[in-house]
Parts: structure tokens; C-alpha cells; sequence
């Protein structure tokens, strides 16, 4: 039999334990099994963080080149959260809301978003395998030169999308309501409903050097 494409996203829940400890947030830390409340500038930057949570609001969470493994946040409110250079092993967010929120560069294996507000979400650069992003709006959305396997969107929603140099295997876009692709022929790879590609004809006619008249 042919096998079902896209292949779906194989996300678990992170693996918590029933209690946590309260841990404060510093700069290289080491945390095992700790609820982290942020708040001000809440430095986590190159740390190591594992069976932990994260919630509260804070001006900016920074977990720039942090290693996430089993890691859920939740209702968190920060104008910025950092994970660019992160290594991210099934990483949860949930609901919130984030003004910016950077995955560049990161590498990525098992992330779910769910119900958040976000302003701007970059994943330019990223390599990211089995990515879930559901019921969350976005502004832009920032994809170049990323590497996404194993990608859908389930009921989200983005003013614009910017998918330069992407490379995109299994990646359901049926799921994304954007308004609109910077550039649509760099969604090669990626999988659309027959509406999308309807209200896309326009500017896959363009990119294709189409001249379009009634």
C-alpha cells in the first residue's frame, strides 16, 4: 500500500513528575525536576533544563543555546522568550502570550504550541522534526532557510507567512489560515488543501511569470 502523506507528527507529552520543585532562574543553570516562575529578566541562557515548568510574566525569558529536554510552559506572558541555538527535546507551550518568540537556529525534536498569542515566531534556520502548532494566531510567521519535518498546523492562523529557502518535507500547511506567503514557490515540499491553492493560484501565476487578465 502507498504510505499516507504528509507523514504526522510523532509529539509526546513531556515527561513530568507529579511534583516540582520551586527553583530559582539563573544563567547556566542546572535544573532537574524544578518549576521556574518567571518574572523581570528572567536569564536561563545556556542552562540545562529537564522535567521542568515554566510559567509567570516576565519582561524578557531568555534560554538562548539552553538544552530542553521534557520541558512544558505554560500561561507564560513575555514581550520576548529566547530559545534561539536551543536544543529542544518535546517541549511544550501552552496558552499565554508572547510578543516574540525565537526558535532560530534551534534544533528542534518534539514541540507542541497550543492556544498561544504570538506576535512574531521565527523558526529561520531552525532544524525542527515532529512540530505540532494548534489553535494559536501568529502575525508573522518565519520560517527561511529552516529545515521542518513532520510539521502541521491545526486551526492557526498567521497575517504572514515567510517560507524563503525552506526546506519542508511532510509539512501540512491545510490546517494554517494565512493571509499571506512571501513566497510561494518556496513552499515546495509542503502540503495545501484545494482552497489554499485556489486563493494562492494568483500568486503562483506570478512567481511562474504568468501574466493573469479577464
Amino acid at each position: 500500500m502507498p504510505a499516507i502523506r504528509p507523514v504526522p507528527p510523532r509529539v509526546s507529552e513531556p515527561d513530568l513528575p507529579t511534583h516540582l520543585t520551586p527553583a530559582p532562574a539563573r544563567r547556566r543553570a542546572d535544573l532537574l525536576q524544578a518549576s521556574i516562575e518567571c518574572s523581570g529578566e528572567t536569564d536561563l541562557a545556556h542552562g540545562s533544563l529537564e522535567q521542568c515548568m515554566l510559567t509567570g510574566a516576565a519582561e524578557r525569558v531568555d534560554l538562548t543555546g539552553a538544552t530542553l529536554l521534557d520541558v512544558r510552559i505554560e500561561d507564560l506572558r513575555a514581550p520576548v522568550v529566547s530559545l534561539r541555538d536551543a536544543s529542544i527535546r518535546r517541549l511544550r507551550i501552552d496558552r499565554g502570550r508572547i510578543g516574540t518568540l525565537d526558535l532560530s537556529s534551534a534544533r528542534i525534536g518534539e514541540l507542541e504550541i497550543r492556544g498561544v498569542r504570538v506576535d512574531y515566531l521565527s523558526l529561520g534556520g531552525a532544524k525542527a522534526e515532529d512540530v505540532i502548532i494548534a489553535d494559536t494566531m501568529v502575525r508573522a510567521l518565519d520560517v527561511p532557510q529552516a529545515t521542518l519535518t513532520r510539521v502541521r498546523f491545526d486551526g492557526t492562523r498567521a497575517d504572514e507567512v515567510d517560507p524563503r529557502g525552506l526546506t519542508a518535507k511532510d509539512v501540512d500547511l491545510r490546517g494554517l489560515d494565512a493571509l499571506a506567503y512571501l513566497d510561494v514557490l518556496s513552499l515546495r515540499g509542503a502540503t495545501l488543501d484545494s482552497r489554499q491553492v485556489e486563493l494562492l493560484a494568483p500568486a503562483f501565476a506570478a512567481a511562474a511569470g504568468i501574466d493573469v487578465r479577464d
